[in-house]
């Protein structure tokens, strides 16, 4: 475990585990939680000979509550700042959700020979906000409720979002895990409350459209057909359509936090990517 000081003075807590002269995975988590949420993915790379990283987004985790930067290109830059202390080089970066809008900035901005590949799994882009371009988006009072329901009561809400839509544990013969919910308000509630409720703005109302299309890197995009937080049908088919080298992998009533109920389903998917 380590921690990266940025150009603004925020301190970036990160995991770093696996020999130095493997290749590198690095993990990019969702809104609003923390490295602590690829513990099974990186214990799986691990021990496929991977070195594997994790961060704590600014003003999540044990990283610093910061009173600005909660924005998708600050966001960029501490991964920036992360992969050159760390001097990663042909890294794979997996991020889930808002963790997969960070990695389509990053990527598209990285340095040349810092990525060989990227995964994003129910990941936010192209961008989720409905608007005149993007008809089939998420109205913005979805997100304004978002916002309401955190300003009102963040612990509560944070209790409702895993327990409902996020694992998909509100739907009929859903084999509940009280240990992901617990585990799902422990690591939101480490964060701060400025920090997640303005990366609601970031994640919903980013457009990652240009990133899209300046990735260059192979990039496998994973995505389950019944994600209730961020709808299929307007995420993944579009980001791959906007990808110069995107391929689609589709996952039949599987939900939004699939990496987390189905890690046998996903982790050997991604494994493969990795090694073709």
């Amino acid at each position: 475990m380590g921690t990266v000081i940025t150009d603004d003075g925020t301190t970036i807590f990160y995991k770093d585990w696996g020999p130095r002269d493997a290749r590198p995975v690095v993990f990019h988590h969702g809104w609003p939680l923390s490295a602590d949420d690829w513990d099974n993915q990186m214990l799986f790379f691990l021990a496929h000979g991977y070195r594997v990283i994790a961060h704590d987004r600014r003003g999540h985790g044990r990283s610093s509550q910061s009173a600005t930067g909660h924005d998708m290109d600050t966001y960029a830059a501490d991964v920036i700042a992360l992969t050159d202390a760390l001097d990663l080089r042909d890294a794979a970066h997996i991020g889930h959700s808002t963790g997969g809008g960070e990695v389509a900035r990053y990527v598209a901005r990285a340095k040349p020979g810092r990525v060989a590949k990227a995964v994003l799994v129910g990941a936010v882009p192209p961008v989720m906000v409905k608007s005149e371009s993007n008809p089939g988006g998420l109205p913005i009072e979805v997100f304004d409720g978002f916002r309401t329901a955190l300003a009102a009561n963040r612990a509560q809400f944070f209790i409702d979002v895993p327990s409902g839509p996020f694992y998909g544990f509100n739907r009929p013969g859903a084999q509940v895990s009280q240990g992901l919910i617990d585990n799902w308000w422990r690591q939101g509630m480490m964060g701060a409350a400025n920090a997640h409720y303005e990366c609601i703005k970031a994640f919903s109302e980013t457009d990652f459209t240009e990133d899209l299309r300046q990735i260059d890197v192979p990039v496998l995009v994973c995505h389950g057909t019944d994600d209730q937080v961020v709808p299929y049908d307007d995420s993944a088919p579009l980001t791959v359509e906007l990808l110069k080298n995107g391929t689609l992998k589709s996952y039949e009533g599987l939900p939004h936090g699939m990496l987390s109920t189905h890690p046998d389903v996903l982790n050997p998917d991604i494994l493969a990517f990795l090694q073709s």
